[in-house]
């Protein structure tokens, strides 16, 4: 039994020594390129679990550039279907939602059915769960996964026509009827944005004593 007891230790060392010195670095890596950000909550699920700990680019629109005594900055605009980390006054709390309506869009959403200057967004089924359903979202281009919970409040199945503002951005959770962002929140100003989540750099199991969710480990978000 003890040979056996040693044999499972060595393999479970050999298995999570790479993912736990990850982790350390993750933990203590943090400057003005990069940032990690822990997600409380599920309203980006499925795209981001609860539990996921995802890379923030922060020069992804905003970049720097010292010349001599010059300093000139090149603003690169967020694309729709970025999912961005951004300090919102409003809700007093960071947050991570997907862009959905850049400045001068008009969009509106009946019954979880997005429409962007006119044009109905496509939804292809990708799963069905016992509450509700996922689907494929085609955000003009860049497809996506959204989850659908009749359960939840029927008030944010569905808004009216509203314009994007200059200098803002409509933001919507991948967890349509379980999220508080720009339904909730009004639009983001382009000042709040922090940067751009692009993988997930691991995940801890907070139902499990904590234990690393192994298949999230450098996950793309914007892979299917």
């Amino acid at each position: 039994m003890r040979k056996i007891a040693k044999v499972k230790l060595r393999l479970f060392i050999k298995e999570y020594t790479g993912l736990f010195s990850f982790i350390v670095l993750m933990v203590f890596f943090r400057s003005a390129v990069a940032d990690w950000y822990t997600v409380p909550t599920g309203s980006m699920q499925p795209t981001i679990e609860i539990g996921d700990r995802v890379v923030v680019n922060k020069m992804a629109y905003d970049l720097k550039v010292p010349l001599t005594n010059i300093t000139l900055t090149r603003m690169s605009e967020p694309n729709r279907g970025d999912i961005i980390v951004f300090e919102s006054k409003a809700a007093e709390n960071r947050l991570i939602k997907r862009v959905i309506g850049l400045p001068g869009d008009k969009v509106s959403m009946t019954n979880e059915v997005l429409t962007i200057n006119g044009k109905r967004l496509n939804y292809t089924l990708n799963v069905t769960e016992n509450h509700g359903k996922q689907t494929l979202e085609n955000l003009v281009g860049l497809k996506h996964i959204v989850k659908h919970d009749p359960t939840k409040n029927p008030l944010m199945a569905s808004f009216n026509t509203v314009t994007v503002p200059a200098d803002h951005y409509l933001v919507l959770g991948d967890n349509r009827r379980n999220s508080a962002d720009s339904r909730v929140y009004g639009f983001v100003p382009r000042e709040e944005l922090k940067g751009k989540a692009h993988h997930v750099a691991f995940s801890l199991n907070y139902e499990n004593y904590y234990l690393p969710k192994t298949h999230r480990f450098l996950k793309n978000l914007y892979a299917l």
